[in-house]
């Protein structure tokens, strides 16, 4: 199965990043920002995507729509039965 994440752009993010990815087949895809202690910061992506190029925009908020501090962040996708992970820099 292909599935990629390509690195975020541009990084470091400041405050917005461009997160893109691909999938060769339909399925659930998931898309969230990690702190570095491996706590979800924001979902930026939670749904049924089909086989194609898609991209989802970080901007630098936390799940309550505050500003995330500067500092370093995972980009995690998740799909079936695979899951990959970026680092991204916030830069304030």
């Amino acid at each position: 199965m292909i599935f990629i994440l390509l690195p975020p752009a541009p990084n470091p993010a400041n405050p917005m990043t461009t997160i893109l990815f691909r999938v060769d087949r339909a399925q659930r895809v998931q898309v969230s920002v990690l702190d570095l202690r491996g706590r979800r910061v924001a979902q930026l992506e939670d749904r049924l995507r089909e086989a194609g190029r898609w991209s989802v925009v970080w901007d630098g908020r936390d799940a309550n729509g505050h500003e995330a501090p500067s500092g370093t962040y995972i980009v995690r996708l998740r799909g079936q039965s695979r899951e990959m992970s970026r680092k991204v820099s916030l830069v304030r």
